[in-house]
């Protein structure tokens, strides 16, 4: 926690507070901040926990260009909401019935959610279509704004998600920080896959996202085939229940409906489309991805085969899979650091040492 010697700000908070920052490309450093205060629009959020998503390693790594420098990475983060701002409470809406949910999230006490998206304009033809998730004038947490590797962060009330202990009292508060882009975002991705109802899934790279998103196909009645290049990833893919595991280069042992690939590994985009049958859709999840090699227009195209990318996610997809997750209750591996070994668990991620998700616990 926050030394307990800083002084103290209004309304009973401490000054500072303790953040990690990146500042250049490949370089995440431990810095005390002032604690941020919530524009008039926002929430103040002490951060319960925050999970380490592989685009937080996209932006220490420089794989991102820069949006704010230095910036806090960090944007799956579960919070206490300790103050708002004057107009929290009557933020717009944007797209959807937000309304009453944004007077839910914007009360001192309760739990909340912060998640990538930051802000949408609202008003461009994409948010007036519900695909807020290809506003030009997006911004996103931990990349546009301050995120989720500090004491403290904030949130537009309009983007909070609610996480009442009645709902999600099934779940540990670092269990639920994945949910917030890893369970959301694999969420999207599934849908943008266009499975069929009982359809055979191929999910190649098993991390954070693609373990929760297995689970989800799977309660919804398909046959799911992990491909993976780690060993404990596949032993904990069939520990979930997936009908197979399997190397990430290998052939899963039926042909697909449909694939998720959730690697940012573009060699892996022909394996994986080899491996449709006539119709099937590949859809790309990561926010990063290496070179795609050529593609052959038969072996990988013909027969109305499907290349599908998955841009952020929207409002209504985090609502929606968080009403799932509430519902039917997923198995989270985690791998819990103090918020002290911020650069240990990045590490530990691009090494492939994590099984699950690592989160942070200030």
């Amino acid at each position: 926690m926050t030394d307990p010697r800083s002084p103290a700000a209004p309304g009973g908070l401490p000054a500072t507070m303790r953040a990690w920052v990146v500042s250049e490309p490949g370089r995440l450093e431990p810095v005390e901040l002032p604690v941020p205060e919530p524009a008039p629009e926002e929430l103040l959020v002490r951060v319960l926990a925050c999970g380490v998503c592989r685009t937080d390693l996209h932006v220490r790594d420089g794989d991102l260009p820069p949006h704010r420098s230095p910036v806090v990475p960090g944007h799956e983060i579960v919070g206490e909401v300790v103050a708002t701002g004057a107009e929290a409470a009557a933020a717009g809406a944007g797209p959807g019935n937000l309304g009453p949910r944004i007077a839910e999230v914007a009360r001192i006490g309760g739990r909340v959610g912060i998640p990538w998206l930051r802000h949408t304009c609202g008003k461009c033809r994409y948010c007036l279509r519900g695909q807020e998730n290809l506003c030009p004038n997006s911004r996103y947490t931990g990349w546009d704004a301050d995120g989720g590797y500090a004491e403290y962060a904030t949130v537009p009330a309009a983007y909070a998600y609610p996480l009442p202990g009645d709902r999600f009292a099934a779940y540990a508060e670092q269990e639920l920080a994945p949910l917030l882009c890893a369970g959301i975002i694999g969420y999207r991705a599934l849908r943008r896959a266009d499975l069929p109802a009982g359809g055979r899934l191929g999910v190649y790279g098993f991390g954070g996202s693609a373990h929760l998103t297995a689970q989800v196909a799977e309660a919804e009645g398909a046959r799911v085939h992990v491909l993976t290049r780690s060993a404990a990833a596949r032993e904990l893919a069939l520990e979930l229940g997936a009908a197979s595991a399997r190397d990430a280069y290998g052939a899963p042992p039926e042909l697909l409906d449909a694939a998720i690939l959730f690697a940012p590994v573009g060699d892996l985009v022909p394996t994986a489309l080899s491996a449709l049958d006539r119709g099937g859709t590949l859809s790309i999840a990561g926010i990063y991805l290496t070179a795609v090699p050529s593609l052959d227009y038969e072996r990988h195209l013909f027969q109305e085969r499907t290349v599908r990318s998955v841009t952020a996610n929207t409002r209504e997809d985090g609502h929606a899979f968080l009403a799932a997750a509430a519902t039917h209750r997923l198995r989270i591996a985690t791998t819990t650091y103090p918020l002290d070994r911020a650069d240990e668990a990045l590490d530990d991620l691009a090494a492939d040492r994590v099984n699950g998700v690592a989160v942070l616990v200030p």
